[in-house]
């Protein structure tokens, strides 16, 4: 079942209550007597709610009903201590079921990322022995320490876990804290998965002296002992994210991990400014962390001699710096570069200048301007690196942007949109993949297509219904066309939908227990594309489709 199909409010009702009965019917008048006894028949969606670890019974956890044709149409019931549950006088229909309890993951049935399984209820099917898991949720806490092994107060402590969805593997934020008068820290609530913990502390006794005026930029001789920072530390001693190795966590798993700090000397970056400069940006400095770019916090800047300036209290690590050009204004981005010695220069002779982006946007079908459609640039990762809304000319500007490739995409809060063509220097393209060089300035039309087809149909594995199977349709050179992916989950009868889809020529897949694996991998994708089903969505098309072959379960 589509995400947006379980975007619901929990309502709580009593226990006691019969399900109203949900669904529609035909008029009395328009009906024959076989209808009237078909639209009559009542079914029964029962079964028990389980630890899915233990396979325990859980009573007390509350199961939401949803007519997914009438969201309105919901009860909860709360099972009983033997984890049964049990909705009644049901019609004919399509629901999902929805279990919360404390101290669990609340989810969908059979849920997977975003995606579940609706039950489907009829004569042909059995929806009254259902085993519904819910999964313990799982705790990290632990406490930040000195190297004199006391603790470190207002550390500031980031939990990064490994994710997998959309069939790739990214490392991403997932929570942040701050440690108390004794040095804790918790995350709650956590899924299972592999996590890192990284801290940022600055000891309590470090003293950032002013150095005196020193010309060229040469070092100050006699640095100050207490002119120390502690370095981004990782779970496992790790000062950088590229050497840090995850923790496993698993469901109902408290897992303490203590994070040990060592204070290095700090480092005074200095650069040169034209003294007939008035005005300027202070230098901001990068550090790659993981499959992103923070921002790195320093003492502030000084003026340490006329037209040179100092950056203090920088441990000594690996950055990018990112300034603006002095003659142009325009910011400029170096490499990464090492900061490995007190009062080191900023070499800039070297840095690359960001490129700039002047786009004209054209709505699908000559339709007026929407200033709710953002346009932007994403890269392999699928990381929006620029990104801004359309005027009310139909025009985008993007600044700032590392030189690199990235593909075009746009994007609204109620609606789906794919860029389809481009012109650019007059040359007209399919294609929406960018190549931007150093302090290129490109200006260029965007033409951007809207999904309105639904594409619907069954998923069968030996003849069979099948369900709980990923489903994705794939868009023709697919690394290109990230944006047009579509997935969804079959439900009980083996049913789809893929809603929003854009015009194009796909391949339909549906793969057995395809959740988690980097199946976005070139030479995996291609291994199920070679067996999938061709598709092609035309420009004028509206309607669903319903395709009249079911899709074939390939095995992972």
């Amino acid at each position: 079942m589509p995400s947006f199909v379980r975007s619901i409010w929990f309502r709580a009702l009593p226990l006691a209550l019969v399900l109203p009965c949900f669904g529609t019917s035909l008029p009395a008048q328009t009906r024959s007597a076989s209808q009237e006894s078909a639209a009559n028949t009542k079914f029964k969606i029962a079964g028990t709610v389980v630890n899915s670890i233990t396979g325990a019974p859980l009573g007390k956890a509350r199961i939401t009903l949803m007519d997914t044709a009438n969201r309105a149409n919901m009860l909860s019931v709360i099972t009983a201590d033997d984890g049964h549950f049990e909705f009644y006088s049901l019609y004919r229909a399509k629901y999902s079921l929805e279990g919360a309890r404390r101290g669990f993951i609340s989810a969908a049935y059979e849920q997977h990322e975003q995606f579940s399984t609706a039950i489907v209820t009829g004569p042909d099917f059995n929806t009254e022995n259902l085993v519904f898991r819910l999964t313990p949720l799982a705790f990290v806490s632990g406490r930040v320490i000195d190297e004199t092994g006391e603790p470190v107060r207002k550390a500031n402590v980031i939990l990064y876990v490994e994710n997998h969805q959309g069939g790739m593997k990214r490392t991403v934020r997932r929570g942040a804290d701050t440690t108390d008068d004794e040095g804790y820290y918790e995350f709650s609530a956590l899924a299972p998965g592999n996590y890192f913990v990284s801290v940022s502390a600055k000891p309590w006794y470090a003293f950032h002296s002013s150095p005196p005026a020193r010309s060229g930029g040469s070092s100050s001789p006699g640095i100050s002992p207490l002119d120390v920072g502690y370095p981004t530390t990782y779970n496992n001693g790790a000062t950088d994210s590229q050497s840090a190795t995850p923790f496993p966590l698993q469901a109902g798993d408290h897992v303490q991990v203590d994070v040990h700090l060592s204070p290095v000397p700090v480092v005074h970056l200095t650069f040169r400014v034209p003294q007939d400069q008035q005005q300027f940006q202070m230098p901001q400095l990068q550090r790659r962390v993981f499959d992103t770019v923070e921002y790195v916090e320093h003492e502030g800047m000084q003026s340490i001699a006329p037209g040179v300036y100092e950056l203090g209290g920088v441990p000594a690590g690996k950055y990018s710096v990112l300034l603006p050009d002095s003659q142009s204004g325009r910011p400029q981005q170096s490499s990464e570069i090492s900061l490995d010695k007190d009062g080191q220069e900023l070499d800039v002779s070297h840095a690359e200048a960001m490129a700039s982006l002047k786009l004209s946007v054209k709505m699908p079908r000559q339709a007026p301007v929407s200033q709710q459609v953002t346009v932007g640039l994403q890269d392999s990762r699928i990381r929006i690196i620029a990104a801004n809304a359309i005027d009310a000319s139909g025009e985008v500007t993007l600044e700032g942007i590392p030189p690199g490739k990235y593909a075009l995409v746009a994007f609204s809060p109620d609606s789906a949109y794919s860029v389809v063509r481009t012109v650019f220097s007059g040359v007209e393209t399919s294609d929406h993949v960018l190549t931007l060089t150093a302090g290129s300035s490109l200006s260029g039309t965007v033409f951007l297509a809207l999904g309105v087809v639904a594409v619907e149909g069954f998923v069968h594995r030996g003849g069979k219904p099948s369900s709980g199977v990923m489903v994705a349709l794939i868009p023709k050179d697919p690394r290109s066309h990230l944006d047009m992916f579509r997935r969804d989950q079959s439900d009980s009868d083996g049913s789809f939908t893929l809603p929003a889809v854009i015009p194009g020529t796909y391949t339909l897949i549906a793969v057995e227990d395809a959740w988690g694996f980097q199946w976005m991998q070139p030479d995996v994708l291609n291994r199920y594309l070679q067996h999938g089903q061709n598709l092609t969505i035309g420009e004028l098309m509206t309607n669903s489709v319903h395709l009249p072959e079911p899709v074939e379960v390939q095995p992972r």
